[in-house]
């Protein structure tokens, strides 16, 4: 039984997607713990009804990342996490933090990686003229948005889209991909070789599930 850690910044919709999947499928792993940096974050009452713990750790308590990252960990780690995973986490992390969790840490970003790293994706793809926009799931490293990629998601970019409307077919697709790609990591499928990933065949036991 593996225990997840999901971060969040707001409503948590993929939060709420993971914790959904979990009870639906029946993973063999439980969300240890809810912890937002916003003490109104949305998504702290979804799982507080779920009887999920919360914790907040507000990033305005602390004068520099470096201090914030430390105190987030300290919380973090009291729930023995296997796994971590950023819902809409809106906070850059530190090298130190990202290391302590390294392979056992993952976040969705809406594009498809290497394109548009960073904020404000969906704008970058329609300035850019794209075609096709998407989200991946990747292991989180030190480097912004760059780690290896697990799961991706594809949308056609229609014409008169706007960058809410990108976001909201979007934000459908982060909904099943996320929680494949958490389950995945469950299951001990998925293996990182020299910075790609390789999903492998499931066991009997993970087939029963």
């Amino acid at each position: 039984m593996k225990n997840i850690v999901i971060l969040i910044s707001g409503r948590g919709s993929n939060m709420e997607a993971v914790v959904r999947a979990l009870d639906a499928e029946g993973w063999p792993a439980r969300v240890a713990a809810v912890i937002s940096n916003k003490p109104d974050a949305g998504g702290l009452a979804f799982a507080q009804a779920r009887g999920i713990p919360t914790a907040v750790v507000s990033n305005k308590d602390f004068a520099t990342r470096a201090e914030f990252d430390a105190r987030l960990q300290e919380v973090i780690d009291t729930f023995q996490p296997d796994l971590v995973v950023l819902a809409g986490f809106m906070r850059i992390l530190t090298a130190p933090f990202v290391e302590h969790y390294a392979g056992r840490m993952l976040n969705i970003h809406p594009s498809l990686l290497p394109l548009f790293p960073g904020l404000h994706t969906h704008q970058q793809a329609l300035d850019a003229g794209m075609t096709e926009h998407g989200a991946t799931v990747h292991f989180v490293t030190a480097e912004l948005d760059h780690g290896p990629s697990v799961l991706q998601a594809t949308i056609p970019v229609l014409p008169g889209d706007t960058p809410d409307l990108l976001a909201a077919r979007l934000l459908a697709e982060e909904h099943k991909i996320y929680p494949r790609a958490v389950r995945l990591f469950v299951e001990d499928r998925l293996v990182v070789e020299h910075g790609t990933v390789r999903i492998v065949e499931p066991t009997v036991d993970a087939i029963s599930i």
